[in-house]
């Protein structure tokens, strides 16, 4: 099914894969008739082409990346543009879509979902930027309508950016990474490395495009294959995909961790412009004659089958015959697995849903930018077709990715066909996918054609008792389990037929809705906020010296952002600072954010000129210790402040909150043995914290321990490979080592301002 071709590998004319070995030269030249070195052929890769066309350096290892346009969606865009405003932002610079798909339902928080909405529709009319009311399009699905373009580049603020299968490459950041596109600054970035995905045969019936995305992620998450690379999809295999099909595997390439996708496009790709009224943003895009890539992924879809990740990680795969056929066996090795992700705080069971051998699940949905495709929604009508998902527990729901899709759903009929069967249609929205809609029952078990089924998401809350699990599985065998009331089955066991439906784009339905200032600002308009849209903070500068308390030890393997800030309810306070920090760690550590504000109080006290140790009369005896070593520190030239400890965090979400609410809180740093994204990591930075690594092995520390950095502000100017830490102890300081990674110029000079607004503020 998946096969990992590790190590460079050359691509000759789009279809033969040559290994990198010593006889390489001889076959490539035998194929095409030239001598092409690797230099050369890594050159010929539509990613580096796009890339090359978007940087403004003159280094091709050192890119400095001007984006075409811009994309955020309603718990995003308030913190972006209040960020840009402190900055001294006059107009948008480029085309910039504000969509309002996460904070649709405007039931949490009085008027403050609302405000934001407003807040968005007059920065548009200000800045020149559009506007997407709520309801119609969640924010993936209108880019790929409305704004991607071959051999373009589009930003967002979801981690989900990806419009590869349209010729687009689309990189998901933190908004801080929009905010420098917004003031003429770029995205500095190395040249990634280039991973290709080599696709052959054809999906057999019954198989979607989330089967094959989870194969793919099963294979290539854990070993880190495509980390902060490009996947770049090729082969003979790809004509046989349509262009939905394609949309639906190249969205889910954000859990493989890579930095973008790209696809090579074709007549489909074309007819899809065509249909959207846009066919002047297709362009023919394909690998060079000889192309060399970092390692390969050849998928095989013919013998793809449906899947099902099982709690709580899109890498948790099984075929679902694997799963059907060793049920109790998975089960209880899924159950041990979450003792780890949930710290054993509620119990979960999945054993006992199996029900005279077959198990028995409680939810199903389809939606959004993976599930909401007009294709997915229209095979799983004619799997429905004449059944009934039956008046016991089991509910099904589908959300329609765009209003366009749901008009054509209606026209063709489809909709109608599943709303006979019992399930409900609902409009376009976000929410399952981050836990604000269609929550399930404490311990139910929910399939999913969403992006994620990370632990702390889908309304859970561990410190109430509450569970939820979410598997993620395609729209076809959510359906075919729908027909089954509930029974786990995949989609290959469906004898009837499943069409292919001509798509109509009704594009009235955004001109008629949709605000588009057509890149034209106007400075009279005044933006409208409400009680809940805060100003960020102030934030000092990095001082000479740091003495850190570790308020937070996390240990698992991965740590999502997820459980760095929740998502669902915590979605209507990311207009406010101050009061989303109140929930950053909740799901995970309950204590972190009263430790970090205890912390807090002795930089508030020194920043304002008063005495630390007043405030927080522990520090004391900790610089009586520093200072019997270090003479020259004082609490006028070192900081105090909080930093967490995780093994690896940051998978997920681009949200920058999940950093930010640490600086709010008096965070300095995040110590970690390794990243899981390139977008955690810049969102840290943005925010003035520093990226610590640490070597993986014992702990030199431990949770509430006082960490001495002296020097750190130097070593940061200097560009200090090492830097010498040190744990206050009763017995004296002990030293350990602590590096920062690769900083870019000006990430340095972000840090030592304290963050992205002091770096930018005129």
């Amino acid at each position: 099914m998946i096969e990992l071709l590790v190590g460079g590998v050359y691509l000759l004319n789009g279809t033969e894969i040559v290994p990198d070995n010593a006889e390489a030269g001889a076959a490539i030249k035998a194929k095409t008739g030239k001598e092409i070195t690797k230099e050369e052929a890594a050159q010929n890769t539509m990613a580096y082409g796009i890339l090359k066309s978007h940087n403004t350096s003159d280094n091709m290892n050192k890119l400095k990346i001007r984006f075409d346009k811009l994309t955020s969606h309603d718990i995003t865009f308030v913190g972006i543009i209040q960020t840009a405003r402190a900055s001294g932002l006059t107009k948008f610079p480029m085309p910039y879509v504000l969509t309002n798909c996460h904070n649709s339902l405007c039931a949490v928080g009085g008027t403050i979902n609302e405000d934001d909405h407003m807040f968005g529709l007059t920065c548009a009319k200000k800045y020149g930027g559009v506007y997407v009311p709520p309801h119609q399009a969640v924010i993936h699905q209108f880019a790929r309508e409305m704004l991607a373009g071959g051999g373009k580049m589009i930003l967002g603020s979801d981690s989900h950016t990806r419009y590869g299968a349209l010729g687009t490459m689309a990189v998901g950041e933190g908004g801080p990474e929009l905010v420098k596109q917004l003031l003429n600054q770029t995205y500095d970035i190395n040249m990634p490395g280039v991973v290709g995905v080599y696709l052959k045969g054809a999906p057999v019936k019954g198989v979607g495009p989330q089967d094959v995305a989870l194969a793919i992620i099963g294979a290539v998450f854990k070993n880190g294959f495509v980390k902060n690379k490009v996947m770049e999809f090729v082969g003979p295999g790809v004509a046989n995909l349509s262009a939905d099909f394609r949309i639906g595997i190249d969205v889910m390439t954000t859990e493989t961790t890579c930095l973008s996708s790209i696809w090579k496009t074709d007549e489909q790709i074309q007819e899809f412009y065509e249909i959207h009224g846009r066919k002047e943003e297709y362009a023919e895009l394909n690998p060079g004659e000889a192309a060399y890539y970092d390692g390969m992924i050849v998928v095989d879809l013919d013998k793809v089958r449906p899947m099902i990740a099982m709690p709580f990680h899109p890498s948790n795969t099984y075929t679902i015959e694997e799963l059907n056929a060793n049920l109790m066996d998975i089960l209880d090795e899924t159950e041990k697995r979450a003792l780890v992700s949930l710290d054993g705080a509620v119990d979960f069971r999945l054993k006992d849903k199996v029900k005279n051998g077959k198990f028995m699940v409680d939810q199903g949905i389809i939606a959004g930018c993976a599930g909401g495709g007009f294709e997915n929604i229209c095979a799983a009508a004619d799997i429905l077709k004449g059944s009934y998902i039956g008046s016991d527990g089991f509910t099904l729901s589908v959300y329609p990715a765009s209003m366009p899709i749901y008009m054509e759903l209606i026209r063709n009929g489809c909709a109608a066909t599943i709303l006979e069967t019992g399930a409900v249609m609902k409009t376009a929205f976000c929410g399952p996918c981050f836990g604000a809609g269609d929550t399930p029952a404490n311990n139910a078990f929910s399939i999913r054609h969403s992006t994620r089924n990370f632990p702390n998401r889908e309304g859970s809350k561990l410190q109430n008792g509450q569970i939820s699990s979410v598997a993620l599985m395609d729209a076809r065998s959510i359906a075919a389990t729908a027909a089954n009331k509930g029974v786990l089955t995949p989609a290959t066991e469906f004898d009837g037929t499943i069409g292919k439906y001509k798509y109509h784009f009704d594009a009235n339905i955004y001109a008629n809705r949709v605000f588009d200032s057509k890149g034209v600002a106007d400075p009279d308009v005044e933006i409208q906020f409400g009680p809940n849209i805060k100003d960020w903070p102030a934030m000092g500068e990095l001082p000479e010296n740091l003495v850190l308390q570790v308020v937070s030890e996390i240990h698992d393997p991965v740590t999502t952002t997820d459980e760095l800030i929740p998502s669902g309810e915590t979605s209507s306070y990311r207009s406010n600072p101050l009061g989303l920090a109140e929930f950053a760690l909740s799901r995970k550590d309950p204590q972190y954010v009263g430790r970090a504000k205890a912390i807090q109080k002795a930089e508030t006290e020194r920043m304002n000129g008063g005495e630390p140790f007043e405030a927080v009369p522990a520090l004391k005896e900790i610089m009586d210790a520093v200072k019997r070593q270090f003479a020259d520190a004082s609490h006028e030239n070192t900081g105090f402040g909080s930093t967490i400890f995780a093994v690896k965090p940051g998978d997920g979400s681009a949200r920058e909150q999940a950093a930010s609410c640490q600086k709010v809180l008096g965070g300095w740093a995040n110590i970690a043995n390794e990243y899981a994204t390139k977008r955690y990591r810049s969102n840290l930075i943005n925010w003035g914290m520093l990226p610590f690594l640490i070597q993986e092995g014992e702990l030199p520390f431990k949770n509430l321990d006082y960490l001495f950095i002296p020097g750190i502000r130097k070593a940061v100017e200097e560009k200090a490979e090492v830097i010498q830490a040190y744990n206050v102890t009763e017995n004296g300081l002990k030293e350990f080592e602590l590096r920062l990674g690769e900083l870019t110029d000006e990430e340095r000079q972000i840090i030592l301002k304290g963050c992205l607004i002091n770096y930018n503020r005129v």
